[in-house]
């Protein structure tokens, strides 16, 4: 009797000091600025997030470095989920074949929360453009003499990468124009300075639905929810054009694993609140919890795919 007295009153102590060592906030460091569509997605989810961990949940902008300072200023943080990296692929799984040097490294310095939203890339040109899918696209580049200039948000960015595969899976003639971000591309692409763009969905949703840009095709296996009437890449027959600007969750390594599967519970119960995920859809944005496992499974997938084509392709940063 005294024994499990002893045992209850142990088991009692144990979770209430694990209680009190809750974080009061949790701070989701955002690699981008404020405004940008990785930090909508952010501030989407903190008020519900915040109510299902029971803490209060702020956004806070770290830009910078391609990822890397919000990145160091995630893993140099207590590993008790006070503090979580929010990115996309980028910084998560196309950085390491990009730079020679890393501040960070994926598997030795996070762990794994959740994936948050998917971001197929989308196809583009101007309004005037006569062609009107990705397969009339293609098949202009190739009656031109000279490449067709595409631009991308920057070298090495999945717009840039999916130019890459474009061109490797059908032979079309393209001439890649680098931009410092998505907006001065897109802006040169309504004026006629370059011909095609391939960006993420929200980024390019009300240009579209304003009439100033006309979509051509949907890089993934399956028509995109916004869009429903605009084919896949692979309905054209076009294959091998696979990007996902996937957005996720990590905290610092050696963050216990109940303190993970809090997190992930509380992740995945927010993106399936509906006021929430309404609110994702509708600015384009596809909710996708996942497990961590899943997540790490999709990082290690991404990474390998990407370094093989930025090797072949010998992409450097800028």
């Amino acid at each position: 009797m005294v024994k499990r007295y002893l045992l209850a009153a142990a088991l009692a102590a144990t979770l209430t000091a694990a209680v009190h060592a809750q974080p009061k906030t949790t701070r989701i460091v955002v690699s981008f600025t404020s405004g940008g569509p990785v930090d909508a997605v952010a501030r989407a989810l903190s008020e519900q997030l915040g109510k299902e961990l029971g803490r209060t949940v702020i956004v806070d902008n770290k830009p910078g470095a391609n990822g890397a300072i919000g990145a160091v200023d995630v893993m140099k943080s207590a590993p008790d989920g006070g503090t979580l990296w929010f990115t996309s692929v980028g910084a998560a799984a196309i950085n390491a074949s990009l730079y020679e040097r890393l501040p960070y490294d994926m598997q030795r310095d996070f762990a794994p929360v959740s994936l948050v939203v998917n971001n197929v890339e989308l196809l583009v040109t101007q309004q005037g453009n006569p062609v009107r899918d990705a397969a009339e696209f293609v098949a202009a580049t190739k009656k031109k003499a000279d490449p067709t200039p595409m631009g991308s948000s920057g070298t090495g960015s999945i717009p840039h990468l999916a130019i890459e595969q474009l061109a490797d899976s059908t032979g079309a003639k393209l001439l890649h124009i680098p931009y410092k971000g998505a907006a001065p591309a897109i802006t040169d692409l309504m004026g006629g300075q370059i011909s095609g763009f391939f960006g993420d969905v929200p980024g390019l949703l009300g240009h579209l639905q304003g009439g100033r840009l006309k979509a051509l095709g949907v890089a993934s296996s399956k028509r995109h929810p916004s869009l429903p009437d605009v084919k896949t890449l692979e309905e054209q027959g076009i294959r091998g054009v696979d990007t996902n600007n996937w957005y996720a969750l990590f905290a610092p390594a050696k963050t216990p694993p109940e303190v993970i599967a809090v997190l992930n519970k509380a992740v995945r119960n927010t993106l399936a609140n509906p006021t929430v995920r309404e609110k994702l859809l509708k600015t384009g944005t596809e909710p996708a919890g996942s497990t961590p496992q899943e997540l790490a499974a999709i990082q290690k997938q991404d990474s390998d795919k990407w370094a093989k084509l930025v090797r072949a392709k010998n992409i450097k940063a800028e």
